[in-house]
């Protein structure tokens, strides 16, 4: 018996194929036991699996190479847009949101963070980051992320994988970010995932929310930020962050870059 599967793949937070974060979106009802084992073929940071439920409304599942995401950032715009213009509402085992897509790209809501203090010794030691001003573990949507402020410079961090993984692990969390203000609406970051499967990721959506609303509280800076990542892995992003609580934004823009069918064999048991 063979199942094919059409697919999408589309560049989300650039307005050029070949840069941003890459996204697999299979458009085809997935059977769920193949999904993983597709999302580590592919071995895209995520590859997501929609579902239309209704008028501007889908259910979706998302992965990693390595596991399962109750919910992300890239991937709920990248979606979204792969399925057409519209005020389309998502639900995911993390949350239900609503993505805003047009031709040029999307933006989603996101649930407020909540934000607790923690020691960011291990974390700055995992990278080889210079120094830290503080750290926090943003919990939001299903999703932990471990924030570290830094006045360093972030460019030619060195992270060791193993320590990483383990830091995050500690941690509950999924995702390592390393945060420098340039300016009052600017914002460098890298993110770590290698416990995901994924060493460095070049724009994160997930973590943007809370990275905006981290900065706010730290740093003081505006309620509309950019957030500047990738660069240095050859994929930059480019995400605009609104930050006021209870009405957080993340989006940015969306390009398209590769079509195609998996075309899977299976065998009946």
């Amino acid at each position: 018996m063979t199942v094919e599967l059409a697919y999408r793949i589309v560049d989300v937070f650039t307005d050029r194929p070949l840069a941003g974060n890459a996204l697999c979106v299979v458009l085809d009802p997935t059977p769920d036991a193949v999904q993983q084992a597709i999302a580590r073929e592919v071995n895209l940071s995520e590859t997501t699996f929609p579902v239309v439920t209704g008028d501007q409304a889908y259910d979706m599942r998302i992965f990693t190479p390595e596991s399962e995401l109750p919910f992300a950032g890239h991937p709920s715009l990248g979606t979204a847009w792969a399925l057409g213009p519209g005020r389309w509402t998502q639900t995911t085992a993390g949350a239900t949101v609503v993505v805003e897509a047009d031709r040029r790209g999307a933006v989603m809501t996101q649930p407020d963070p909540v934000l607790s203090s923690v020691d960011p010794g291990a974390a700055v030691a995992a990278v080889g980051l210079a120094g830290a001003e503080g750290a926090a573990l943003a919990e939001a949507a299903g999703m932990r992320h471990l924030l570290v402020a830094t006045e360093s410079a972030i460019d030619g961090l060195d992270p060791d994988p193993a320590r990483v993984a383990a830091v995050t692990r500690r941690a509950g969390a999924s995702t390592l970010a390393v945060v420098r203000r340039r300016d009052d609406r600017t914002l460098h970051v890298r993110v770590f995932a290698p416990a995901e499967g994924i060493p460095e990721d070049p724009g994160t959506g997930a973590a943007a929310g809370p990275i905006g609303a981290f900065a706010l509280r730290h740093w003081g800076t505006d309620v509309d930020v950019t957030i500047l990542q990738g660069l240095e892995i050859g994929r930059p992003s480019r995400i605009e962050v609104h930050a006021a609580g209870g009405a957080i934004r993340v989006g940015g823009s969306v390009a398209d870059c590769a079509t195609g069918r998996f075309t899977l064999s299976t065998t009946r048991q």
